[in-house]
């Protein structure tokens, strides 16, 4: 049998004193909080996000062959599910140029996978690929590329992840590259880059 629970005796608590009760000394009493009127002729000043010059109505004009693309972990373990060529792929979706990014907190993330993953490893350290040096602490990278996009809007996200998917939809200006029916496909692109969306 556990212990018998004592009833507490209704409205029994030990009350705290307000520092601006009269029965403390003058000096220890804390000051009642005088009410600043507004000036209406001041002028109000409000922080407001500075927006990128590079974007113009949905278009985003940074964006341009070579395109730099942005790969995450994910992204090169489906594609070598899916057979596809990372590099040739990506040019076949986008009919230009493409050059695949990969930073160092991915380049970690596919070590850490270990030796089952080393053919995502060897893609990885594909000399057509270019390294990106990362300066934050630990391998988390969603958060390093959400970071890289919102500061330059010169990339374009490769990724199969929802959820990172969904933070970089939030970004304005920031196209997502992922995989569908064995082949990539792209979307928040302009109709006139590349091959026709389905």
């Amino acid at each position: 049998q556990g212990k018998q629970k004592k009833a507490r005796k209704y409205a029994v608590m030990k009350r705290m004193i307000s520092l601006r009760d009269q029965r403390i000394n003058e000096k220890e009493r804390a000051k009642a909080v005088v009410k600043k009127k507004e000036d209406p002729s001041a002028i109000k000043e409000r922080e407001v996000p500075q927006h990128p010059s590079c974007l113009f109505f949905q278009y985003n004009t940074q964006l341009g062959p070579p395109y730099h693309i942005l790969v995450d972990t994910n992204f090169i373990n489906f594609s070598i599910k899916a057979k596809l060529d990372l590099v040739q792929s990506m040019m076949d979706c986008l009919y230009a140029k493409c050059i695949p990014c990969i930073t160092d907190c991915v380049m970690g993330e596919i070590e850490k996978l270990g030796q089952k993953y080393r053919v995502a490893l060897r893609i990885a350290k594909d000399p057509r690929f270019e390294r990106l040096p990362c300066m934050h602490k630990g391998t988390y990278a969603d958060d390093c590329l959400v970071q890289r996009v919102t500061q330059h809007k010169c990339y374009i996200v490769a990724t199969v992840d929802k959820e990172l998917k969904r933070r970089i939809r939030k970004i304005p200006g920031v196209p997502i590259m992922y995989i569908s029916r064995h082949r990539y496909n792209i979307e928040r692109m302009p109709d006139d880059y590349g091959a026709p969306r389905f």
